[in-house]
């Protein structure tokens, strides 16, 4: 009873954890930006260098934790503190450039707290022998896309102006972070068997096949991510209809990894990475060839309800397979990811700018990718050896 106790603790401070650090951290930006252009002066392409900023953050915080000697403790209690003041600091200062040094440090802190809060999270879950609550662990990032997306809609709908709006989400933050404390508070759990015995040897190409099919991922995910809310809008012009989207990405998200974690925990990871990848991609094509408010929401389904379990799979396997250098494979994924998510948007301008094609052409290019990365996985690796994957321990 005290194990199960202390592993819904643990679950539950993963939660929070992950609920800043990415809910707000990373993706409070997308529901404030039309309230920063309507109460700002906010223009879009400088919400687009914003939402740039702290994808290069991201990555540069992904980079750093993969290099940095620090512990998961001390990257998850940096990486929540400095989302904390620089939520707070968006609502206080009202410079383009300050926000842009803001974004860019957010997203630099949020990859340092995913980081730090699955190593922490995943090996003390498996030591605990209860590796399925990590669906309720990573139901922490859409639980808190959908808490900020809501508050945001609602602040909007009450004219509150997005200054204010980033100082209670700042305030929000502090709360989560405070709640999340036993992570870096109590020491780890000893594992009960011996790490080998559950770990799969990589060879290089099998590491490199996991980072860039993550990679793939990434690119795959992000021009929905971004483009989904400004989609809906053109549709519908009512706040409180279109502002619905990215809540509904969120709870989406929320609820797949629980449901994953519970009823396919018997399904091979890489097998059931692929399945949730090629759900991905029929909702990032389904727009293209259904044009309409119902393939969005769909889109919004099938896109925010696999994004997390695919990071889940995703962060588990390098747990799982990395060794006595989980954190350095767990940090050279989130590269990957943030690296596919810079390359994304970059794709589509570039090509617009180019070639004059519209969104759809990088979507169908998104849909590829996917597809290709959910193929490759399915493919096994030769020289790899087999990890033990028992229904208690794959998800």
């Amino acid at each position: 009873m005290q194990q199960k106790q202390s592993a819904v603790s643990l679950s539950f401070s993963g939660f929070v954890a992950l609920a800043v650090a990415m809910g707000i951290g990373r993706f409070a930006f997308t529901p404030l930006l039309p309230m920063m252009q309507s109460d700002a002066g906010l223009g879009l392409a400088e919400g687009g260098w914003l939402a740039s900023a702290n994808y290069l953050g991201y990555l540069a915080g992904a980079l750093a934790a993969a290099v940095l000697r620090c512990s998961p403790a001390t990257l998850l209690r940096a990486g929540l503190l400095l989302v904390v003041v620089t939520t707070l600091l968006m609502g206080i200062t009202g410079n383009w450039f300050s926000w842009l040094a803001w974004r860019f440090i957010a997203g630099f802190a949020s990859a340092c707290a995913l980081v730090g809060t699955a190593s922490l999270c995943l090996s003390r879950l498996a030591a605990l022998g209860q590796s399925q609550r990590a669906g309720m662990v990573f139901a922490g990032v859409g639980s808190g896309i959908a808490i900020a997306g809501l508050l945001c809609m609602g602040l909007g709908l009450a004219l509150v102006r997005s200054s204010h709006a980033w100082l209670v989400l700042g305030l929000l933050a502090l709360i989560g972070m405070w709640l999340a404390r036993p992570l870096w508070s109590r020491p780890p759990a000893t594992k009960a068997s011996s790490p080998s015995s559950a770990e799969t040897r990589l060879t290089t190409a099998s590491y490199w096949k996991l980072v860039l099919c993550y990679g793939l991922f990434g690119f795959g995910y992000i021009l929905p991510a971004t483009f989904l809310p400004a989609q809906a809008r053109m549709l519908v012009q009512d706040p409180a209809i279109f502002g619905l989207a990215w809540p509904l990405f969120g709870l989406a998200a929320a609820v797949s990894t629980v449901m994953a974690s519970r009823l396919f925990a018997s399904w091979p990871r890489r097998a059931f990475w692929a399945v949730c990848q090629l759900i991905m991609a029929a909702g990032v094509l389904l727009p293209v060839i259904w044009p309409g408010m119902a393939a969005i929401m769909i889109a919004a389904l099938c896109v925010g309800g696999t994004f997390m379990v695919i990071t889940m799979l995703g962060m588990q396997e390098a747990q799982a397979t990395g060794g006595a250098k989980a954190k350095q494979l767990i940090a050279a994924l989130t590269a990957a990811f943030a690296t596919g998510q810079l390359l994304g948007p970059i794709c589509f301008s570039l090509s617009h700018a180019w070639f004059n094609t519209d969104l759809d052409f990088a979507l169908v290019l998104a849909t590829a990718g996917l597809v290709a990365a959910s193929v490759w996985l399915l493919i096994p690796d030769a020289s790899a050896v087999p990890a033990a994957n028992d229904a208690g321990s794959a998800h």
